[in-house]
Parts: C-alpha cells; structure tokens; sequence
C-alpha cells in the first residue's frame, strides 16, 4: 500500500503544474469554509448572546396558552404561588439549570403630567434577573451618582430612550403609571425614573423595566403572580438537550380538565431574530455544498486528464500482469493524494487567517449596539467533517476514471495514439 501511495505522488509531480493548479482550487474551497465558518458563527453566537444576555434569556417557562396571545399581554394568565413554587421546585432538581428569574409583562399608560403615551413593561426581580441575563444593565444609563450594583429599586423605573426623548424625560424625574388590572379596574401610581435603556429592537422599541413587587401592586394583586419564569443553564450548548427534559417533566403537571398546565419555549421559538441564525446555517450548508463542487469538479477533471494521457502506459502496466484492481488503486489513490494535500495546506492556512483576524478585530453594530467584536473560532469537529468531506469527494471523483482505467484491453490501449 505505501510503494503505491509512493508511486501516486511521483505521478502527481510529473505533471506539476497542473497538480499545482488542482491543489490550489481545492485549498482555496476549504479555506473559504473555514473562514466562512468561523466568521459566521462567532457573528450567529454574538448574537444569541445579545439577545438572550440582555433581555430575552434562554428558556421561559409560562401558563398553557400565554405565548400565543402574547403581543395582548393578557392578565388573566398569570402564575400563582402554588405554581410558581412547582416550577421552582423543578428548576432546582434540574442539574442543567444555572438560575431562574421571575417576570411580569404589562402594558401601561406613562404620564409627565403633561403627555400621556403607552409603554410595555418587563416587571423584575433585579437581583435574580442579572443571573439570567448578566448583560441587562449593559444598555442602560444611570445617574454617576448612583451604586453601579444597584439594578432598580422599589418605586423607580427605567424607560426606553425614544420615549424619553419624545416626551422630554431625564433621569430623576417624576411620573405616573397607570394600568387596567386583571378584572379591568384602573389604577395608577407615582415613580421616578431611575435610568434610560436602549432597545436591543432598534428605535421602535418602546420597552421598560419595573420591580416586579410595584408591578403587583399597580396591579392590585392580593398574591403575589408572575407572568413568566425566565431560565438560563450552566452551557447553552445543551439547550436542547435541557428543553427536552423540562418539557417532559411538565407535561406531567395537568389542570382539574386533565390538560397541560404549562408551556416552555426555548429562545428560538421567542424571537424573530432566530430566522438570521438559520439563514446563517444555511449559507454555512451552502458554502460547503459549494467546496464539494469545486472539489468533485477539479479532481475529476484532473484524474480524467491523467487516465487520458497515459492510456499506453495503463497499457504497458496491464500487458506485464499488473491486476485491474492495482491500477484502480494507484488512480484512487493519486486522486486521495491531491485531496489530502490540498485539506493540509487549507487547514493551515484557514486557522492562520482566523488567527490574523482574532488579532485585528472585527467590528460590527447589532440592533443599537455599536463596535461588538467578532471572535472567530473553528470547532475542532468542523474541521474534521470538512476535511473527511474533501477527502471522500476526492476518492469519488476519482472512481469512474480509475475504473475506466483498470478496465482498459492491453492490447487497445498499447495501440492508442
């Protein structure tokens, strides 16, 4: 096997220039998927990381049917104590879950006294919602003054900038909040605003922050209910893994009717953002479709042109007892060669041009977010698959010709000309 590998390669320099010419096509196929690869997915973790760090987090957990009406923000769907510490009681018997964090989303009326307008509120725990989204204070501005440890106390809330600046409001200024509770009584009281947000959502985001106890009072809630329970695990690359089990161990919790009393959703199914990660999966996909037809392409154009201009010599081979499946080996081999060269000399290359690109950073803006840096990074199994992909392709390229070759008469091919 190796005098035949021996005998490829010198096959392989005889024709240098194009051999030359094949290898570079090839490596340039596999270093286009590598930095492809990296740059997407550092891009595609950057964002799942802004989304689920700032606001959204990795799983929620809600009373059956809620999700759906969502954009109403129904309050007539809420968790109750009794449901909430079943949650709670779940969540910690989970190994997979880091922290939990509960939540309460409603719509309000904000007033300075002068103007009125609407604003959607994201009720909060501060001390357990920095667990789940570490990154929530990152888009908020305070006052110099204040402990940067301090999130959002009773009494204060933190509004969206486009509101504040519709409406004149600065940090420190007094307003009302008025909201319909549950049985669609009216009621309204008084805050200061404690800091300004920028919406992950781009300017039309009118979203803001509240604690989540001023909420339920606001709300007239005689016991204490939330509207959801956000999650986040120890690795988000279980997420599956960890949503499949929740979902199981919750179907398990029924109403007096016998149907499901919760439903859990991971970030994916939350938010319209998702659609950019599969559209990034699927050029990914497409990138190495593409690598494959250079691949398939020059190797079999290669080995045909090999198998064509050494039919005398194929002939010679056969005429002094060399067996058919030798020289099918010998072709199939220079075509596993060339594959395995040029995967070599791409994989180096495709690591050395991540490497330059960790070093001079690669800036970019998501949602309102200015100067995020990409970090490229490439699996250890990416590698793997797209250079067992290089090689399979090289050797089924190199099939038909080889066995075109292995089948030739001695005595036609002796005769060519």
């Amino acid at each position: 096997m190796i005098r035949i590998f021996k005998i490829a390669l010198r096959n392989l320099l005889r024709y240098k220039r194009r051999t030359l010419l094949t290898s570079i096509l090839i490596t340039f196929g596999v270093v286009l998927v590598i930095l492809f690869s990296g740059l997407a997915g550092s891009f595609k973790s950057m964002m799942i990381g802004q989304i689920t760090n700032s606001n959204l987090s990795q799983m929620q957990i809600h009373k059956k049917g809620y999700v759906s009406s969502i954009d109403t923000m129904p309050l007539n769907l809420t968790l109750d104590a009794k449901r909430y510490q079943k949650i709670e009681q779940l969540l910690s018997s989970h190994a997979q879950i880091k922290a939990w964090a509960p939540r309460i989303k409603l719509n309000a009326m904000l007033s300075n006294f002068t103007d009125t307008t609407n604003i959607r509120l994201n009720a909060i725990n501060p001390e357990k919602e920095v667990l789940v989204c570490p990154d929530v204070g990152t888009r908020m501005t305070f006052d110099k003054k204040r402990d940067p440890g301090v999130l959002l106390n009773q009494g204060e809330v933190i509004i969206p900038d486009k509101l504040a600046k519709g409406m004149k409001l600065a940090i420190g200024d007094p307003i009302v909040l008025v909201a319909n509770n549950k049985d669609g009584s009216v009621n309204g009281l008084n805050f200061k605003i404690a800091g300004i947000i920028e919406s992950i959502l781009g300017p039309q985001g009118k979203e803001g922050y509240m604690h989540i106890k001023d909420a339920q009072d606001l709300l007239r809630m005689d016991k204490p209910e939330v509207i959801e329970v956000a999650i986040r695990l120890h690795d988000f690359d279980k997420l599956e893994k960890a949503y499949t089990a929740l979902s199981s161990k919750l179907a398990g919790f029924v109403n007096k009717k016998g149907m499901p009393e919760f439903e859990i959703h991971p970030w994916d199914k939350l938010s319209p953002f998702s659609n950019i990660a599969i559209m990034i999966d699927f050029m990914t996909i497409t990138m190495k479709i593409i690598m494959i037809a250079i691949v398939l392409i020059s190797i079999l154009n290669v080995m045909m042109m090999s198998v064509y201009e050494r039919i005398r010599e194929i002939g010679t081979m056969s005429a002094i007892g060399t067996s058919p499946s030798r020289i099918m080996s010998l072709f199939l081999a220079e075509g596993l060669l060339l594959g395995f060269i040029s995967t070599i000399v791409g994989n180096i290359i495709g690591l050395s041009g991540i490497f330059i690109l960790n070093i001079y950073k690669i800036s970019f803006a998501f949602g309102r977010q200015d100067n995020l840096l990409l970090s490229p990074t490439v699996n250890i199994t990416e590698l793997l698959w797209v250079s067992c992909i290089v090689l399979f392709i090289s050797v089924f390229a190199s099939l038909q010709p080889a066995y075109k070759a292995s089948r030739m008469e001695p005595v036609d091919a002796l005769g060519h000309v």
